[in-house]
Protein backbone atom coordinates (compact mmCIF):
# COMPACT_ATOMS: atom_id res chain seq x y z
CA UNK A 1 0.00 0.00 0.00
CA UNK A 2 1.35 3.70 -1.16
CA UNK A 3 2.17 5.89 1.70
CA UNK A 4 0.72 9.00 1.36
CA UNK A 5 0.85 12.16 3.48
CA UNK A 6 -0.76 15.14 3.69
CA UNK A 7 1.58 18.56 4.84
CA UNK A 8 -1.34 21.04 5.46
CA UNK A 9 -0.74 24.29 6.52
CA UNK A 10 -1.43 27.89 5.16
CA UNK A 11 1.96 28.36 3.90
CA UNK A 12 1.22 32.08 3.70
CA UNK A 13 4.49 32.16 2.60
CA UNK A 14 6.11 28.45 2.26
CA UNK A 15 9.35 28.91 3.56
CA UNK A 16 12.34 26.98 3.78
CA UNK A 17 11.68 25.04 6.60
CA UNK A 18 8.88 23.69 5.22
CA UNK A 19 10.40 22.49 2.72
CA UNK A 20 12.60 20.81 4.77
CA UNK A 21 9.88 18.79 6.23
CA UNK A 22 9.06 18.02 2.90
CA UNK A 23 12.43 16.51 1.38
CA UNK A 24 13.10 15.10 4.55
CA UNK A 25 9.64 13.62 4.38
CA UNK A 26 10.22 12.05 1.39
CA UNK A 27 12.43 9.56 2.95
CA UNK A 28 9.60 8.17 4.72
CA UNK A 29 6.66 8.50 2.90
CA UNK A 30 5.91 7.01 -1.03
CA UNK A 31 3.97 10.68 -1.78
CA UNK A 32 3.18 14.06 0.02
CA UNK A 33 0.55 16.36 -0.61
CA UNK A 34 1.23 19.76 0.48
CA UNK A 35 -2.02 20.76 1.23
CA UNK A 36 -3.15 24.65 1.46
CA UNK A 37 -5.70 25.10 3.77
CA UNK A 38 -8.22 27.94 4.24
CA UNK A 39 -8.18 29.46 7.62
CA UNK A 40 -11.04 31.27 8.61
CA UNK A 41 -9.34 32.91 11.48
CA UNK A 42 -6.37 34.11 9.19
CA UNK A 43 -6.26 36.73 6.12
CA UNK A 44 -4.06 35.81 3.61
CA UNK A 45 -1.82 37.84 2.15
CA UNK A 46 0.26 36.14 -0.86
CA UNK A 47 -2.90 34.96 -2.55
CA UNK A 48 -3.33 30.64 -2.66
CA UNK A 49 -3.23 29.82 -6.09
CA UNK A 50 0.37 32.29 -6.42
CA UNK A 51 1.57 29.97 -3.08
CA UNK A 52 0.46 26.62 -5.00
CA UNK A 53 2.64 27.91 -8.49
CA UNK A 54 5.35 28.74 -6.36
CA UNK A 55 5.71 25.83 -4.84
CA UNK A 56 5.03 23.59 -7.50
CA UNK A 57 8.08 25.40 -9.61
CA UNK A 58 10.11 24.84 -5.87
CA UNK A 59 9.45 21.10 -6.40
CA UNK A 60 9.39 20.65 -10.18
CA UNK A 61 10.34 17.07 -11.29
CA UNK A 62 9.35 15.61 -8.45
CA UNK A 63 6.71 13.44 -9.05
CA UNK A 64 6.08 12.23 -5.56
CA UNK A 65 5.40 16.03 -4.62
CA UNK A 66 1.95 17.25 -5.00
CA UNK A 67 -0.02 20.82 -4.46
CA UNK A 68 -3.15 21.44 -3.70
CA UNK A 69 -5.56 24.59 -2.13
CA UNK A 70 -8.63 23.21 0.01
CA UNK A 71 -11.49 24.32 2.08
CA UNK A 72 -12.63 21.94 4.73
CA UNK A 73 -11.31 19.52 7.67
CA UNK A 74 -7.95 18.86 7.17
CA UNK A 75 -8.39 15.19 8.04
CA UNK A 76 -11.21 14.84 5.81
CA UNK A 77 -9.45 16.26 2.61
CA UNK A 78 -7.02 13.30 3.84
CA UNK A 79 -9.25 10.60 4.02
CA UNK A 80 -10.45 12.16 0.60
CA UNK A 81 -6.90 11.30 -0.83
CA UNK A 82 -6.32 8.66 0.39
CA UNK A 83 -3.41 10.03 2.92
CA UNK A 84 -2.92 7.51 6.72
CA UNK A 85 -0.71 10.06 7.66
CA UNK A 86 -0.63 13.89 8.47
CA UNK A 87 2.96 15.63 8.23
CA UNK A 88 4.20 18.19 10.52
CA UNK A 89 7.16 20.31 11.47
CA UNK A 90 7.89 21.55 14.78
CA UNK A 91 10.51 23.97 15.90
CA UNK A 92 9.51 24.20 19.59
CA UNK A 93 7.66 23.69 22.55
CA UNK A 94 5.04 25.87 21.97
CA UNK A 95 4.33 24.37 18.35
CA UNK A 96 3.78 21.03 20.30
CA UNK A 97 1.42 21.96 22.02
CA UNK A 98 -0.98 23.24 19.55
CA UNK A 99 -0.09 20.29 16.72
CA UNK A 100 -0.88 17.29 19.50
CA UNK A 101 -4.50 19.08 20.29
CA UNK A 102 -4.90 19.24 16.76
CA UNK A 103 -3.53 15.89 15.82
CA UNK A 104 -5.70 14.50 18.19
CA UNK A 105 -8.89 16.46 16.79
CA UNK A 106 -7.80 15.08 13.19
CA UNK A 107 -8.14 11.16 14.98
CA UNK A 108 -11.43 11.88 16.71
CA UNK A 109 -12.72 12.89 12.51
CA UNK A 110 -10.47 10.11 10.97
CA UNK A 111 -9.73 7.41 12.97
CA UNK A 112 -7.06 5.58 10.72
CA UNK A 113 -4.61 8.74 10.67
CA UNK A 114 -1.65 9.08 11.65
CA UNK A 115 0.21 12.42 12.72
CA UNK A 116 4.15 12.35 11.81
CA UNK A 117 5.82 15.40 13.49
CA UNK A 118 9.81 16.06 12.39
CA UNK A 119 11.50 18.41 14.01
CA UNK A 120 12.68 21.67 12.18
CA UNK A 121 16.29 21.48 11.17
CA UNK A 122 18.01 23.82 13.91
CA UNK A 123 19.44 26.27 11.54
CA UNK A 124 15.91 26.91 10.19
CA UNK A 125 14.11 26.93 13.40
CA UNK A 126 13.99 31.10 13.83
CA UNK A 127 11.75 30.93 10.73
CA UNK A 128 8.35 31.39 10.52
CA UNK A 129 5.56 32.95 8.33
CA UNK A 130 4.59 35.45 9.80
CA UNK A 131 8.30 36.65 10.47
CA UNK A 132 9.14 36.55 6.92
CA UNK A 133 5.56 38.33 5.87
CA UNK A 134 6.13 41.23 8.31
CA UNK A 135 9.45 41.42 6.65
CA UNK A 136 8.81 41.76 2.97
CA UNK A 137 5.72 44.08 3.74
CA UNK A 138 8.08 46.29 4.78
CA UNK A 139 10.12 45.94 1.96
CA UNK A 140 12.78 43.71 3.13
CA UNK A 141 14.86 40.79 1.16
CA UNK A 142 13.36 37.70 2.07
CA UNK A 143 14.57 35.33 -0.58
CA UNK A 144 17.25 33.77 1.91
CA UNK A 145 14.30 32.47 3.74
CA UNK A 146 12.45 31.03 1.11
CA UNK A 147 13.06 28.21 -1.58
CA UNK A 148 11.70 30.44 -4.92
CA UNK A 149 11.86 34.30 -5.29
CA UNK A 150 9.41 37.02 -4.37
CA UNK A 151 8.99 39.78 -6.84
CA UNK A 152 9.26 43.31 -4.30
CA UNK A 153 6.20 45.13 -4.02
CA UNK A 154 3.79 42.45 -4.21
CA UNK A 155 2.18 44.45 -1.21
CA UNK A 156 -1.13 45.51 -4.08
CA UNK A 157 -2.07 41.37 -4.28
Amino acid sequence: MKKIALFPGSFDPFTKGHFDIVTRGLSLFDEIVIGIGTNINKKRFFPAKLMEDLIRQSFDGNDRIKVLSYDGLTAKVARELGARYILRGLRNTTDFEYENAISQVNRYVYEEIETVFLITSPHLAPISSSIVRDLYRYGQDVDEFLPYHLPPNLNHL
